[in-house]
């Protein structure tokens, strides 16, 4: 399990470049000029991770797998796209089908690349996207109110329940508000999630600042992370100009290098990737042997049973028990043998609450 996500923003704000430094396949268009994606394009990239490879090395696998996050580059909202400016329907409904949105700001001033709304003003492109986003809510919720409402009448279950969640969602967008403001019950989130709105989803701002300010940000940038903070949010600061550059090296030590003379400690776009995770709630655990290391990702709080039928479903089905090292006890103790010797193995039960870094060995019986 990965997760979806959806790279949005106003036009020429990088939202291509970056795209394409994330998945590092074959191009989507980029150019300086508004609506250069019209169709979306959708990538699987590999999320870095050094424990695995850690991992690899200390068992001794022969490859690693890691786990995987669907990126969809959806073309650029203008002012009006509530209403089909700029094919703005066409862009919204793309939007609905992610899990989480990755917001590209603009936090960098270039007389070369042409900004659709004027002065470089990246809360003020922020509130636009928002607003556009709550309106289109909006008319979502005041077009489906009136079906639920007529068959909470006819005492229809699923209609009772969604008709005040309906009305407290509309509540918060008539305050100026997006839907993921709305505080929701564990048993309402469900429902929540059949209303497909716009706003409720998790959002993460990625400020795309120029070369120079790659390593610490720019006043733009920090004005950005202080609006996710208000928010409750997160934000990530990268040059989509440096990540592009990284993209195009070829070999890992030729990347490493690359960062170390601009001082970076790792990609912009690692960081990117590990955010949006955190924004969606995600752990992941891992497994190794002689053919492989490889990571899997669930939603945080899941269980062993749930973590072994993300596996396959017969261990679910079959499970016995959990042999569970944390990484740090695998890697010092050189592996399972010595982890196990040292008394570091567990065995968890099938309630176990799977925990980041775990790596685990399934037993089960079919």
């Amino acid at each position: 399990m990965g997760f979806r996500c959806g790279i949005v923003g106003l036009p020429n704000v990088g939202k291509s470049t970056l795209f394409n430094a994330l998945t590092n396949a074959a191009p989507a268009d980029t150019g300086n000029y508004p609506f250069c994606t019209v169709e979306p394009n959708v990538g699987r990239v590999p999320v870095p991770d050094r424990e695995l490879e850690e991992l690899a090395r200390v068992a001794k696998s022969a490859r690693t797998v890691p786990t995987m996050l669907d990126v969809v580059d959806i073309a650029g909202l203008v002012r009006g796209a509530s209403n089909g400016e700029g094919l703005g329907n066409q862009f919204l409904a793309q939007i609905r089908e992610v899990e989480a949105i990755l917001h590209v700001v603009r936090c960098f001033e270039d007389d070369q690349v042409s900004h659709v709304e004027g002065p470089v003003d990246p809360i003020r492109d922020i509130e636009l996207i928002e607003t556009e986003l709550m309106l289109a809510d909006l008319e979502s919720l005041e077009r489906q109110l009136d079906g639920v409402t007529k068959r909470a009448r006819g005492d229809d279950k699923e209609a009772k329940a969604l008709k005040p969640l309906i009305e407290a969602a509309l509540e918060v967008l008539r305050d100026g508000r997006p839907v993921r403001a709305l505080t929701v019950s564990q048993a309402e989130r469900p429902l929540l999630k059949l209303l497909h709105l716009l706003t409720a989803k998790p959002v993460l701002y990625v400020c795309n600042v120029d070369e120079a300010d790659a390593q610490g940000g720019n006043v733009l940038s920090a004005a950005v992370e202080r609006r996710a903070a208000e928010e409750g949010a997160e934000a990530v600061v990268v040059s989509a100009a440096i990540e592009a550059d990284i993209a195009a090296l070829g070999e890992a030590e030729e990347k490493r290098a690359f960062l170390d003379d601009l001082g970076l400690e790792a990609a912009g776009l690692e960081r990117v990737i590990h955010a949006g995770h955190r924004l969606l709630g995600l752990i992941r655990f891992m497994t190794c042997g002689p053919n492989e290391a490889r990571a899997w990702t669930l939603k945080k709080g899941a269980s062993a049973r749930e973590a072994a039928g993300n596996i396959h479903r017969d261990m679910a089905r079959g499970f016995i028990c959990a042999e569970t090292i944390t990484f740090a006890d695998f890697v010092a103790s050189g592996g399972e043998a010595g982890a196990k010797t040292a008394g570091k193995m567990r065995q968890e039960g099938a309630d176990y609450a799977i925990k980041e870094s775990d790596v685990i060995l399934f037993r089960f019986n079919v």
